[in-house]
C-alpha cells in the first residue's frame, strides 16, 4: 500500500499523510461528498473534485498493481521468474509495460513459432541470432533435417528459425516500447471511405490523415464509430523503413549470412506481428483517451442541469407538446403534487387552438396556475406561441399579470414516464400525461425531478452508446452525489422508493439515509408533513 500512497503524493502533489487518510476513508465506506463535507481535517481541505481525482486513480493503481501480481504468479508457475524480471514488473509504470513484460511467458494460441519449437528449432535460432561472421546458416541448420519432426530439409529448418526469431523479436520488450514510442510520435492515423461513392455523416472523414499526437477525442470517436456503421477504413501508417533501421541498430551485428537471416525475420516480425499488435494498442489507447475525455465532459454538463434554480411553491402546468398525440397537459401544487390533466390540439388549425387556450384558461383560473412550465421537444415553437396568447388573454382575470411561462429541457422525460417509479407514483395515469406532469416537476425542482431518471438518459454528451458504460455511470453517478449532498434533501417531496437491492444507500440518488457530522446515518421522519405530502421514514 505505501508505493500506492506515496505515487499518489507525487503525481497529485499532495501531503502523503493527507492521501492515506482518504484512502482509509474510502476503503471505510464513506463517500466522497462525505469526506469533502466533514473530514475536512483529515485532507488538508481538498474539495470534491480533487477528492474524486485522487480516487479514480487510486483505482487505477490498485488495478495495476492487482495486474502485477497476477503476472509474476503466472510467470512463477512456469518456474522462469527471476529476481530482475520481478524487480522490472515491480518497477513497470503502466498496464502496457507490464504486459510488455509478460508477453513472451504468456500462453498463446499455436503459432508458426510453437511448431517450429516443438520441431527442435529452437536452438538454432539462438545460434542464427549470435550472427558469427564466419557462421555457414545451412551447416548449422543440417543438424536438424529430421523428416519425421516434419523438418525435410535445410530450408524447412531455416524457415521454422525464422519463425521463431520473429516471434522472440514480436515478444522483446524493449523493441516494442521502442516503436510504440515512435508510432505516436511519428504515426498517423488514416480514415477512407469504404464505400467511396456512398455519402454520409462521415464524408469529412473518407481523405483524413492525422498525427496521432494530434488526434482529438471527437475525431477518434467518429472514425470508431464510421468504421463500425460500414462507412470508413480505419488505420494507422507509419514509416515501415525508419521502424527497421530503429530495430536493426538493437538487433543487427556484422554483415555476415546469419546477419541476412536475422535481418529477414526482423521485418518478418515486424509486417507480420508487431505492427498490427502496435495498430491495436495506439487504437486503442486512443480511443480509451477520447473516451475519458467524453466521459468528463458528460459530467461537467450534468452537473449545471442538475444544478439549476428552482421554481418551487407554485401552481405549475406542464405542457409535454407534439403533433399528432396532441400536447398533454398537467397540473401539480407547489409540492408537485398531480392536480388536474388534459389533452389538447393547438396545431390542428385555428379553431382548435382558441379552444385550446380557452381549456387551458379555465385550468388556470381553476387551479391559480402560476407558471407554465413547457418542454423543448417536437411542437414546442408553437405550443410556445399558445402560450405567449393564453397569458394575453387571461387579461381581465383574477390571474392578470401572475403567469409567466418557461422552455425547460424534457431530455429523459419518455423513460421516466414508462418506469417503475412512475406507474407506481402514477398508476391511473397514461404514459404521456406521466411526462407532462414530470415537466412541470422539471421547473419546481430539477433536482429532484432528474435523478429519478438514469443519469445516461438525460442526453447531455455525445457518443454515449460508444463509452465504457460502467465507467460512464460511475462518473455521472459521482456528480449525481455531489448535487445531492450539495443541496440536501426535502423529506416531504422526496422520492418514496428506497434504494435498489445492492445498492448501498448513500449511492443511491434520492439519498435514503443522509449523511450527518460525526459519520452517523440517520433516518430522516418529519414530525408533521404537510396535508397531501408524503410523509415517514419512507418519504425518503
Amino acid at each position: 500500500m505505501e508505493p500506492i500512497i506515496t505515487t499518489l503524493a507525487a503525481e497529485l502533489n499532495l501531503n502523503p499523510t493527507y492521501v492515506e487518510n482518504v484512502v482509509r476513508l474510502v476503503d471505510e465506506g464513506n463517500t466522497i461528498p462525505f469526506i469533502a463535507r466533514y473530514r475536512k481535517e483529515l485532507h488538508g481541505g481538498m474539495d470534491d473534485t480533487a477528492l474524486r481525482a485522487l480516487f479514480d486513480r487510486l483505482n487505477s493503481l490498485r488495478a495495476l498493481a492487482a495486474r502485477k501480481e497476477e503476472v509474476k504468479r503466472s510467470i512463477e508457475n512456469q518456474g522462469k521468474l527471476t529476481e530482475e524480471l520481478a524487480a522490472a514488473i515491480d518497477a513497470a509504470a503502466t498496464q502496457t509495460a507490464v504486459e510488455d513484460l509478460y508477453r513472451p511467458y504468456k500462453q498463446k494460441r499455436r503459432t508458426r513459432a510453437t511448431i517450429a519449437r516443438e520441431r527442435g528449432l529452437e536452438p538454432l535460432a539462438a545460434k542464427l541470432l549470435l550472427q558469427q561472421p564466419d557462421a555457414d546458416p545451412e551447416a548449422l541448420a543440417a543438424p536438424y533435417v529430421d523428416e519425421e519432426k516434419g523438418v525435410p530439409d535445410i530450408a524447412a529448418a531455416l524457415q521454422g528459425a525464422n519463425d521463431v526469431l520473429a516471434e522472440t523479436v514480436s515478444d522483446d520488450a524493449d523493441i516494442r516500447a521502442l516503436l510504440r514510442e515512435l508510432a505516436q510520435k511519428r504515426g498517423s492515423i488514416v480514415s477512407a471511405a469504404a464505400k467511396p461513392d456512398e455519402d454520409s455523416v462521415y464524408r469529412m472523414y473518407y481523405e483524413f490523415a492525422q498525427p496521432v499526437s494530434k488526434v482529438q477525442g471527437h475525431q477518434t470517436l467518429a472514425m470508431n464509430r464510421g468504421e463500425k456503421e460500414g462507412f470508413l477504413k480505419v488505420s494507422l501508417t507509419l514509416d515501415g523503413e525508419l521502424a527497421l533501421r530503429q530495430m536493426g541498430r538493437r538487433l543487427l551485428r556484422g554483415t555476415g549470412k546469419c546477419t541476412d537471416l536475422v535481418r529477414a525475420a526482423m521485418e518478418d516480425s515486424y509486417s507480420r506481428l508487431i505492427f498490427p499488435s502496435l495498430e491495436r494498442e495506439i487504437r486503442s489507447a486512443l480511443t480509451e483517451t477520447a473516451s475519458e475525455g467524453a466521459i468528463k465532459m458528460f459530467a461537467l454538463n450534468l452537473r449545471p442541469l442538475l444544478m439549476q434554480p428552482p421554481v418551487k411553491g407554485s401552481v405549475t402546468m406542464g405542457l409535454d407538446p407534439g403533433y399528432a398525440h396532441g400536447c398533454k397537459v398537467a397540473v401539480v401544487d407547489g409540492t408537485g403534487k398531480m392536480l388536474d390533466t388534459a389533452v389538447v390540439y393547438p396545431t390542428f388549425g385555428t379553431r382548435r387552438r382558441n379552444e385550446c387556450i380557452q381549456e387551458l384558461k379555465g385550468l388556470i383560473l381553476k387551479h391559480r396556475v402560476r407558471h407554465l412550465s413547457i418542454g423543448n421537444g417536437t411542437a414546442s415553437r408553437e405550443t410556445e406561441a399558445m402560450a405567449v396568447d393564453l397569458i394575453r388573454d387571461l387579461a381581465g382575470t383574477p390571474m392578470e399579470g401572475k403567469v409567466s411561462y418557461m422552455i425547460v429541457n424534457e431530455a429523459g422525460a419518455s423513460v421516466y414516464s414508462a418506469s417503475k417509479l412512475a406507474a407506481e407514483e402514477f398508476p391511473q395515469y397514461d404514459v404521456n400525461l406521466r411526462s407532462a406532469v414530470s415537466i412541470a416537476r422539471r421547473l419546481q425542482d430539477p433536482l429532484a425531478e432528474l435523478v429519478k431518471i438514469d443519469p445516461r438518459a438525460i442526453g447531455v454528451g455525445q457518443y454515449q452508446h460508444d463509452m465504457p458504460q460502467a465507467r460512464l455511470s460511475e462518473a455521472l453517478d459521482g456528480v449525481v452525489e455531489d448535487c445531492v449532498n450539495a443541496v440536501g434533501v426535502d423529506v416531504n417531496t422526496a422520492s418514496p422508493l428506497p434504494p435498489p437491492a445492492g445498492v448501498r444507500p448513500e449511492r443511491h440518488h434520492r439519498e435514503k439515509h443522509r449523511e450527518v457530522p460525526g459519520g452517523e446515518r440517520r433516518l430522516y421522519q418529519p414530525e408533521a408533513a404537510p396535508e397531501g405530502a408524503q410523509a415517514g421514514a419512507e418519504s425518503l
